[in-house]
């Protein structure tokens, strides 16, 4: 079997910008990677076929003239599954940039406040430790300590803030995922302001 080399190089190339592509935050890259990804996948499965031959009909034609006709089925049915893959990724991108004004995919928050939290936690029991090591308090090292511990605190009352804020949505199914628009928002806010300050003091 022979294998085209331009054919091999090209869905190397295809691979090898869409995977970078799909390493992005922003949707709209993630989905080109997706494509080109998909095409240059095709183009592998497609060199597995070797060089171009007959037709594969049942009677009439030698075997050793015969192109191979599963790697065509198989890249058609990626090409089918290429398709509905673009069609989910912009779905979310439209609405990512529908309720945030941008397709970039953010942290996740419990992610990044499980991560802050462990980091508040180290620094202030290294702090605890450095302030019991100490022979002799002085009332300038008691009241540094106090402040320092009163930073920490805020940086985790304000990462709670940040949470409540990201949470901030009218409670209905279809609102909130699946058809909101940025106005229903603002129309809830506005009809409901205790909710919101619930919503808030929970966080």
């Amino acid at each position: 079997m022979t294998v085209s080399a331009s054919l091999l190089a090209t869905a190397a190339v295809l691979c090898a910008v869409g995977g970078i592509l799909m390493l992005t935050r922003p949707l709209t890259r993630i989905l080109l990677g997706a494509v080109i990804a998909g095409n240059g996948i095709n183009l592998l499965v497609l060199s597995a076929t070797g060089s171009a031959g007959r037709a594969p009909l049942l009677y009439g034609v030698p075997l050793w003239q015969v192109t191979d006709p599963l790697p065509q089925a198989i890249a058609l049915t990626a090409i089918v599954i290429t398709l509905a893959t673009t069609a989910f990724l912009l779905a979310m991108a439209y609405r990512s940039h529908q309720l945030t004004g941008t397709d970039e995919v953010h942290d996740d928050l419990e992610d990044r406040r499980i991560a802050l939290r462990a980091e508040v936690l180290g620094e202030r029991d290294e702090l605890r430790e450095q302030y019991r090591s100490a022979s002799e308090r002085t009332a300038e090292e008691r009241a540094r300590y106090r402040e320092e511990r009163k930073r920490l605190r805020a940086r985790l009352r304000a990462d709670r803030a940040l949470q409540a804020r990201g949470r901030d949505a009218t409670g209905d199914l279809w609102h909130d995922v699946l058809g909101a628009d940025p106005q229903d928002y603002a129309e809830a806010r506005t009809e409901d302001p205790a909710a919101d300050a619930n919503r808030g003091d929970t966080g």
